[in-house]
């Protein structure tokens, strides 16, 4: 299937295995590690900024940053600013980034399932 953009219509036909689809793009960012953690996370209830990054262990704030902007860019992720004062800004996911995120937490999930059988088969290796 080759990559077909159909830019008059909205309508996008994607092939991730052709190098200049712009699904790959979208895989790389939603497949990051901080990508699926962050999303994951945000899947169970909208986070602040700070509270986000404890909920996702070992992310650093530039990183978090970075993962957040580029996950909104793509339609996963909505930023909302409270007006007050000071600003209280939160993360949530929008109704594409639950539909991603539905297949990210059953990978995640059994990632966390067979870890012993994956430890067992580094210690083989």
């Amino acid at each position: 299937m080759s990559t077909q953009v159909e830019r008059s219509t909205g309508l996008f036909s994607g092939d991730a295995f052709d190098s200049s689809c712009p699904s790959r793009s979208v895989l790389d960012h939603v497949t990051s590690k901080w990508a699926v953690l962050v999303l994951v996370v945000l899947s169970r209830e909208d986070h602040r900024f700070s509270a986000l990054r404890r909920a996702v262990g070992g992310i650093s704030e530039k990183m978090l940053a970075q993962t957040l902007r580029t996950l909104e860019g793509d339609g996963f992720v909505h930023r909302e600013v409270a007006a007050t004062t000071p600003p209280q800004v939160s993360y949530g996911l929008t109704e594409l980034g639950h539909g991603v995120t539905g297949h990210l937490a059953g990978l995640v999930g059994w990632i966390e399932d067979r870890i012993p059988e994956v430890l067992a088969a580094r210690e083989r290796a």
